[in-house]
């Protein structure tokens, strides 16, 4: 196979999980700020935060082949 677009591919990828941390922690900095105002939604909230995170962490250090 060619190689050829995999530079693009790769930082493409890199860039994508670069903004998905950025939005997880940002959604959990205003999901842990506004905890009064959440009530039960806190940890469901916080929770899809976190998995924000971790996705785009995985992006960050997955290899392109």
């Amino acid at each position: 196979m060619s190689e050829e677009g995999s530079f693009g591919v790769s930082l493409a990828e890199r860039f994508f999980g670069f903004i998905l941390i950025i939005m997880g922690v940002v959604a959990l900095y205003y999901t842990i700020t506004s905890a009064q105002v959440l009530l039960v939604f806190t940890a469901f909230f916080s929770f899809l935060s976190i998995v924000l995170i971790v996705l785009g962490l995985v992006l960050m250090t997955a290899k392109t082949e």
